[in-house]
């Protein structure tokens, strides 16, 4: 069973990851993989670079990845074709470090941090998801306080996502991080008993179809 984790920018989605992992879950992180297709010699880098010239490269010949940004922030085309190079590649590699770990504990959850899961294409390749959540005030204080910009700034980065409420009401389950670390963390623990029973009771089901 696959479930996908995400959040929005400030709402504490790296917390509860480091709480998940300290209750045992393994978790495929999106941006480990997002780095990791466009290493140095990689497919995905020699993509990039035939999509858009050899400035994007670093002098050792890794992504510059400011370069790069300044080319797809406000270029929508240009982004989507960025996309369409390193997303398949993300997921293939997701999917694999998924499939090594569902072969040695296949009636166990696995994780999928996913930043973007309901903005993007992933959400359709996950059993069930959580949001982390905090009301929109909260992420606003929230996030001028972590990066030490103004109200200004901070309203503009959280309206470039989808809003908080309407992620709320995509969700499978949601952990509510506005209170205390203690508070999210039992919210977790439970919630991770649940999916272990989910998941077990799943294996078990297809187990039993499989052997009639």
């Amino acid at each position: 069973m696959i479930v996908g984790l995400t959040g929005s920018i400030a709402t504490g989605k790296s917390t509860v990851t480091k709480m998940l992992r300290e209750v045992g879950a393994h978790v495929v992180d999106a941006d480990v993989w997002a780095r990791n297709v466009v290493e140095k010699g990689s497919d995905g880098l020699r993509e990039i670079v035939e999509m858009f010239g050899p400035a994007v490269l670093n002098p050792d010949g890794t992504l510059n990845r400011q370069a790069l940004g300044s080319i797809v922030f406000h270029d929508k085309s240009a982004r989507e074709s960025l996309n369409a190079i390193t997303h398949p590649k993300i997921r293939n590699g997701m999917k694999k470090e998924t499939e090594m770990f569902a072969h040695k504990h296949p009636d166990e959850p696995v994780v999928w941090d996913v930043p973007l899961l309901f903005e993007g294409d992933t959400r359709h390749l996950v059993d069930v998801s959580i949001l982390v959540y905090v009301d929109e005030q909260t992420q606003l204080q929230r996030l001028m306080a972590r990066d030490g910009i103004s109200q200004e700034d901070a309203m503009a980065r959280i309206a470039s996502q989808i809003p908080i409420d309407r992620k709320k009401s995509f969700a499978d389950y949601v952990i509510d991080n506005s209170n205390s670390l203690e508070n999210t963390k039992e919210q977790v623990q439970r919630l991770w008993r649940k999916l272990q029973m989910k998941a077990k009771e799943s294996y078990d089901s297809s187990s039993s179809t499989a052997e009639f």
